[in-house]
């Protein structure tokens, strides 16, 4: 009786050590200990399932110019909030463009509570812009005079792969109502293969120094190539706000321009506190910015 007792024991004991190999196997196979696929690994503090929660680790911050990047958090480094998306741009554009002479265009035709933002010239190339433009990612048509292209073209070359377009404002900004048909095929024509060699595509649209064009200017720009209309404006952008044509307020589909100016002209303001005010003006009337591209064509 007691020798098969001591039999049973035995028995018992080596089931219970099968047993517990077989679960030791699972664990090393699955890599899980039972059914918490949760539970740390010993010695890490790292669970052995999902994602890590390790304070040592912390999740690596979007960088500003991807799309997981905080638009809030990089609205507020330079005093604003995000901007609202614009609409998705119509299927017909309301300018219909090109021919033999380019339309005029100082607003676009829509009910859209949209602005569209043009900079001129080019004089000044303030890093720090080009920082705003990273974070904030506002769509801009940059008119450029070869003056000041070739004194930095790589500047606008960032700002281009920022989104920002290059469009053309003449070689060398004469008052072309000035100059004969050949005068102004020099400035206009001239600039669009320079600005094409540069940086790869003509540009689509032409804006005239001073807002001063005639007739001429009109069969030039048409056949320089790729010229699809005369841009000017109906907000000029200045130090605190902007210059109004008529009522002091934005209306759906106006063009404003805008210079690079430095504080050299802007009493001791910088670039971006410029554009900032403007930026600002615009949200307050409850407006945002589009691309006047997707509208002209």
């Amino acid at each position: 009786m007691a020798h098969r007792t001591v039999q049973k024991r035995r028995g018992a004991a080596r089931t219970s050590a099968l047993i517990g190999l077989a679960g030791a196997l699972l664990v090393a196979l699955t890599g899980c200990g039972g059914s918490d696929d949760t539970a740390a690994v010993k010695g890490t503090g790292r669970p052995t399932g999902g994602a890590s929660t390790d304070p040592t680790r912390p999740t690596p911050a979007a960088k500003p110019d991807t799309p997981g990047a905080d638009a809030a958090a990089l609205a507020a480094k330079w005093n604003l909030k995000p901007f609202t998306p614009p609409p998705a741009p119509p299927a017909v554009k309301p300018i219909k463009a090109g021919g033999p002479k380019p339309p005029v265009v100082d607003k676009i035709p829509t009910e859209e509570k949209i602005v569209f933002i043009t900079i001129d010239d080019g004089a000044e190339k303030d890093p720090g812009f080009l920082d705003m433009m990273r974070d904030l990612r506002i769509p801009v048509s940059m008119f450029l005079n070869d003056t000041y292209v070739r004194q930095d073209p790589e500047y606008f070359r960032k700002l281009q792969a920022l989104g920002a377009t290059v469009q053309n404002h003449t070689l060398s900004h004469p008052d072309l109502k000035t100059l004969g048909a050949e005068a102004q095929k020099h400035q206009i024509c001239g600039q669009q293969d320079r600005l094409a060699e540069i940086y790869g595509k003509r540009p689509t649209l032409f804006r005239p120094p001073y807002g001063n064009w005639n007739a001429t200017t009109q069969t030039v720009a048409g056949g320089c190539g790729g010229i699809d209309a005369i841009v000017k404006w109906q907000e000029s952008m200045q130090i605190n706000d902007m210059q109004y044509v008529g009522e002091k307020k934005l209306h759906p589909g106006d063009i404003i321009l805008a210079h690079f100016r430095g504080p050299g002209e802007l009493k001791g303001t910088t670039m971006t506190e410029m554009f900032g005010n403007m930026l600002r003006k615009i949200q307050a009337q409850g407006y945002t910015v589009a691309r006047l591209e997707d509208y002209i064509g």
